[in-house]
């Protein structure tokens, strides 16, 4: 054997023995070279090894980590493939009940995807909005431009050059939330009547937007781990008329699917050949398991047909409501809504996260947060296979924080709403995420509360309530 394979094997034994328990963090690439008389490259090179074989698991600056534990691996979700028919939305009603389910703290909080203050920890950034208030409280409490705070503008700006965007402070305006942002989108692209070409499934947010603007929809065939199926995209332009595209940028909402970058620059070619808009919605970008952050598709087109949107709302600070847009030629038409729908943003709020920005606690905060993330979807997954259905399929989201799962077509994930409404749980039911109302057999979990015994509890009554369902 050679060394690299000496020194995996030992890891190997340790793991197999309990003395490095799933989750353990590994000794660093220096100590292993250092405690076993290998070179640097060697220790690496057994790291790399193990995990090319899943034995271990990288995260980004914090090192090599014992992978957990295999375990029974639920099929996945089927690809959807809905018919290429526009169709107008009509969701309101049932958004607008999911959501004062999912705001009563008396449910278990499985209905709607925001993390929770406590499991994000935002006190640095707390300080800095009480420090800004407390040292310059009059000179915040003005209404500020419709761009935006200056400086956080320039931090946005900073970071999207790690992706490979250049991206300009005058471009980007910042909004209230993404939801502000995907509207003032929407509207300098489309008009009413128009259709626009969304995931399926997708974000019912999305789609209760979509339906307020008197937008119509056509829902695209989408795969549970690779995203829009972009030769069926081909087909369904040579025969219909569409506004616009308004998918997620990396990680789908419901499905934590992903579009490889080579699919994603296919799909942004096709959409050039017909000149269509493309408004992309990167909420949950930061919020990735794997070694890099995917690239959004502005990066790949340098914003030439794109319309970013994102926010701060699923990764530092959901109260604060700060998101942004960068629409490039369509800037002015931006700016124009935004004085129309809002007139401009709290200042305050702005100014706490420029400062936060500026001082670099961001990407500490975003590792601590990716990994607890992780580990809560993960012991999640576990509960759902050991107390749901054996039919279920279930989703293996790469990033974000929602479960998708998909039982058998007779089931109704509707009446299942209701009995686990009686039992004090909220869940997310499937046909909120679709145009059409299909998917009633499917349904979302959020795993954004960290994980607990009550959460745990929860997830394994929601799973016994399903199975006397199906049983029924």
């Amino acid at each position: 054997m050679y060394r690299y394979e000496q020194l995996a094997a030992l890891i190997i034994t340790m793991i197999d023995n309990g003395a490095l328990a799933p989750g353990a963090r590994l000794p660093s690439v220096r100590t292993l070279s250092d405690q076993h008389g290998v070179s640097i490259s060697t220790a690496l090179q057994t790291c790399r090894m193990l995990e090319d074989r899943e034995v271990i698991v990288a995260r980004p600056r914090s090192g090599f980590y014992v992978a957990p534990k295999p375990r029974k691996v639920l099929a996945l979700p089927s690809a959807s493939r809905p018919r290429a028919r526009a169709s107008a939305v009509s969701i309101s009603g049932a958004v607008a009940a999911l959501l004062e389910h999912s705001s009563n703290p008396a449910f278990l909080p499985f209905g709607c995807a925001v993390p929770d203050g406590a499991l994000l920890e935002s006190k640095r950034l707390d300080l800095s909005l009480a420090r800004a208030a407390r040292q310059h409280g009059a000179r915040y409490n003005v209404y500020g431009t419709p761009l935006g705070d200056p400086a956080l503008r320039g931090e946005i700006a900073k970071r999207a050059m790690r992706v490979g965007h250049m991206l300009s402070p005058d471009e980007v305006v910042i909004t209230s939330g993404c939801t502000e942002a995907l509207t003032l989108a929407l509207t300098s692209v489309a008009k009413p009547g128009d259709t626009i070409a969304v995931e399926s499934p997708t974000y019912m947010g999305l789609l209760h937007t979509l339906e307020m603007l008197g937008l119509k929809a056509v829902e695209l065939p989408t795969d549970p781990i690779r995203g829009i199926d972009v030769a069926a995209v081909a087909r369904l332009l040579e025969t219909e008329r569409v506004a616009a595209f308004a998918i997620a940028s990396s990680f789908n909402n419901p499905l934590g699917s992903m579009m490889a970058e080579t699919d994603k620059r296919a799909l942004l070619e096709v959409l050039g050949r017909y000149a269509i808009p493309f408004i992309e919605d990167d909420v949950y970008g930061d919020l990735y398991f794997g070694r890099e952050r995917p690239k959004p598709f502005i990066a790949l087109d340098g914003g030439a047909n794109t319309i970013y949107c994102s926010s701060f709302s699923k990764s530092l600070a959901p109260g604060y409501r700060v998101g942004w847009i960068a629409a490039d030629r369509r800037t002015r038409q931006v700016i124009e809504r935004k004085l129309a729908f809002s007139l401009c943003g709290a200042v305050l709020p702005q100014v706490a996260i420029a400062e936060f920005l500026a001082r670099g606690g961001y990407d500490a905060h975003l590792r601590r947060v990716r990994q607890l993330l992780q580990g809560t979807l993960a012991r999640m997954a576990d509960a759902v296979e050991a107390s749901f259905p054996a039919e279920t399929k279930m989703s293996r989201p790469a990033g974000g924080f929602v479960l998708w799962l998909e039982l058998p077509k007779r089931f109704d994930s509707r009446a299942l709403f209701d009995k686990a409404l009686d039992q004090g749980i909220c869940f997310a039911p499937g046909d909120v995420f679709s145009a059409s109302r299909r998917f009633r057999n499917c349904l979302r979990l959020s795993a954004g509360h960290g994980w607990n015994e009550r959460i745990e509890d929860g997830v394994r009554r929601l799973g016994q309530l399903a199975v006397a369902l199906l049983a029924a």
